[in-house]
């Protein structure tokens, strides 16, 4: 399928490894000129070396906190006009409720809700001008389903949750979109410190917690940067205009819902 994507800009933050090289993958494979960004610049200028080695497209590599206002900056200043946004940031520690002090949850909020929220606020007018445009958030599961270890990240994500609900209305009739992936458990390091935790707390081996992890999901797997990095390409490309504000999961089935 051509996702009509070939010749567009793109910034997706934290892309080094896991979903987000997952998201910086599959644009760069439909022609996408990306660039990419993480803090720690090693592991950046591999990840953007073994996409230019696939070959077809420009990518830019930014080794910047994102979560700070001169992060952030150098983003922007080294992309310029950009076409679509991924906005994208590891998730804050496990614990339980009373295990968070206040600069926690300020750490997590400043992560994981102001930080995407800054960036759309600095590319949505331009996108807006040039009446077409992409965002997308990677947010959690936890959002349809608050996971209780994880209250700083159910906290923090849903606020961004409530803020692209009426963001992504008012920008639509401008030709940009806004939407969020809601990923469940993948194989990347998240998964890892989550099953390190789990097996810790039960005593267990890794391979243990990671097959007790997996009988919860009814894929009975956990699942792949790339299939996520192809959902991303999707809700960016053409064919995703009439996708407005909604949060989609990406989860084997785990959240046992309805709607």
């Amino acid at each position: 399928m051509d996702l009509g994507l070939a010749g567009k800009r793109a910034i997706i933050c934290a892309s080094s490894k896991g979903l987000g090289f997952g998201c910086a993958s599959a644009l760069a494979e439909a022609g996408v000129e990306i660039v990419m960004n993480a803090r720690t610049k090693e592991t950046l200028d591999a990840a953007a070396d073994s996409i230019r080695t696939a070959g077809g497209t420009v990518v830019a590599a930014v080794a910047a906190d994102i979560t700070t206002p001169q992060g952030r900056q150098a983003v922007l200043d080294a992309a310029g006009d950009v076409d679509i946004l991924v906005t994208n940031a590891g998730g804050p520690p496990p614990g339980m409720w009373n295990d968070w002090s206040r600069d926690d949850f300020i750490a997590a909020i400043d992560a994981n809700m102001l930080a995407p929220i800054a960036m759309m606020q600095a590319v949505l007018p331009g996108m807006m001008d040039r009446g077409w445009g992409r965002v997308v958030n990677i947010t959690s599961q936890s959002v349809k389903a608050p996971i209780a270890v994880l209250g700083l990240s159910n906290a923090a994500r849903t606020g961004l949750t409530g803020f692209v609900a009426g963001t992504s209305r008012q920008v639509a009739p401008s030709g940009v979109t806004i939407n969020n992936l809601l990923p469940g458990i993948h194989a990347t390091d998240r998964a890892v410190s989550l099953d390190t935790v789990a097996a810790k707390a039960d005593n267990i081996t890794m391979e243990e917690a990671i097959a007790k992890r997996q009988a919860t999901i009814p894929a009975r797997r956990y699942g792949t940067i790339e299939e996520f990095g192809a959902a991303c390409a999707f809700l960016c490309s053409k064919h995703a205009g009439f996708i407005v504000g909604q949060n989609i999961l990406l989860d084997g089935g785990g959240v046992n819902s309805t709607l």
